[in-house]
This record gives C-alpha cells, structure tokens and sequence, in this order.
C-alpha cells in the first residue's frame, strides 16, 4: 500500500475509534473521593472510584459493550442531553495523531501497534485532564499489551524495531518513574507509573536514544506548562498538574522520530 493510502486508511480508522470514545472519557473520569469500587491512579487511597453508571440526569448508561461505546448523550434526558466531551473533536485529534504516525511508520508492521494504542492513549488524556486519574483499567492492560502487540510485530517481514529492547525500555522507563513516585508520592501519580510501563516499551522499539528522546520531552513540556500556569498565577509551587497528557505526547514525540530516522 503507498503512502497515501495507508494515510487516508489511518485517518478513517483514527476517526472512526475516536468518535466513540465520549462516553467511556465520561463514565472514567470520576475525581477522587466518589463513590466507586476498584481501580485508580493514586496507591495512598484504600479505593478509587468506579466507573459512572448514570447520566448527569441520573439516567443508566446504556448502548453497546454495556455502554462503553458510543457519543456521551442520554436520549431520556430533555433534548436529547450531551454530557460528555465532544464525539468531533476527539475524532479529529484521533485521526490527526493516526495520520502523523501513519507518515512516519510507513508501512511497516509496528504501524498496527500505533494504530491501535492511540485512541487508548486519547481516552487516558481525556480522563487525566478532567480528573487527574489514569484508570487501572486502561493503565494495566495497556502495560501488556504494547510489548505484546510489538512482540508480533517483531515476528513479521519488515519491521524496523528491537522487541528486546521494548520490554527493557518499558522497564526502565516504568522503574524511572516509580522512584520519582517513591522521592515525591505528591508529586508524581501512581497511574503515571503504570501508563510509564507501556510508553517506556513503545519508545525502547525504536532504541535508547528515543527512549531518552520520550522522556526528555514529556519533563520538559510538563515543566513549560507548570511554568505558564504559574506566570499566570493559575498554579503555585504544590499545585498538582496532570501528567499523563505529557507523558503521552513524549511518548508520541520519541515513536515519531524514532519510526522517521528508522
């Protein structure tokens, strides 16, 4: 397949996957302190809130996959109600980020890899925002499945990438960010140690170099953004920001250069 079409054929895909994340952002994006049962971000809380299982009018949550899938809207509420982020634009975001990838990757078999760990990575952006929470339910399976996912991709004629070197970077990575959670458990979420584990073997694909490459930007553009926020006094010196977003986009700056000089 050329280049163009395996482009357009992300793009679609990276639209189609965002445009029904809306309701599972909004079902997962429960602050702290709710009511709720099994998985978190934060290890000092004996339990972390579950997933919504009603509509702001306090309707249930229906729809596909128990109503996992789909636009947030609740039909039973007057006009129709919309009650989560918008079906649109996270299509488009999802769709953009696929596109990026796609022309960097080319065609190549780690591509499926990217293709299907990017709406994964929206939902957690989404939900980090909105919450400060990276949920066990996305974290942990995410862990495993990228050097899994990778792993196959390894077995196929023409990757561009070291299977071996992904599980060493997703441990490196993720051991990184538990002693930085351990120094500050203020500072640095738990979620974002567990979400650390999957980036980390998405980066090591491509080697060290882009592993540090990932690393040094989401620090960096964590810090740019503490700084903005304190230039206009948004934010102090123990104001707590969300940094899954940043360590996603560190991730997707390190895959991008990496799958490009590859």
């Amino acid at each position: 397949m050329s280049v163009p079409l395996l482009i357009a054929a992300a793009v679609l895909w990276g639209a189609a996957a965002g445009a029904v994340l809306p309701r599972a952002a909004y079902r997962l994006a429960v602050p702290h302190g709710d009511a709720g049962a099994v998985s978190g971000e934060d290890a000092v809380e004996e339990r972390a809130p579950g997933p919504r299982e009603e509509c702001p009018g306090g309707h249930p949550i229906g729809g596909p996959l128990r109503g996992w899938l789909g636009p947030a809207r609740c039909g039973a509420c007057d006009g129709n109600r919309s009650y989560g982020p918008s079906a649109l634009a996270l299509a488009s975001l999802t769709a953009l980020l696929c596109a990026v990838l796609a022309a960097a990757t080319g065609p190549r078999p780690e591509l499926a890899v990217w293709l299907l760990v990017t709406p994964v990575g929206v939902l957690l952006g989404v939900v980090d925002v909105r919450v400060r929470r990276l949920p066990d339910v996305l974290t942990l399976p995410l862990a495993g499945a990228v050097p899994g996912l990778l792993g196959l991709a390894a077995l196929a004629p023409g990757h561009v990438g070291s299977w071996t070197t992904a599980l060493l970077g997703g441990l490196a990575l993720g051991g990184g960010y538990f002693l930085l959670f351990l120094v500050n458990p203020s500072g640095m979420g738990f979620g974002d140690v567990k979400l650390a584990l999957g980036m980390g073997a998405a980066l090591g694909w491509y080697g060290w170099p882009v592993v540090l490459l990932g690393t040094f930007a989401a620090f960096v553009l964590g810090a740019l953004y503490g700084g903005v926020l304190a230039v206009v006094r948004r934010a102090g010196r123990g104001t707590a920001i969300a940094f899954g977003p940043f360590l996603l986009v560190g991730a997707l700056i390190g895959v991008v250069s990496g799958a490009g000089a590859a």
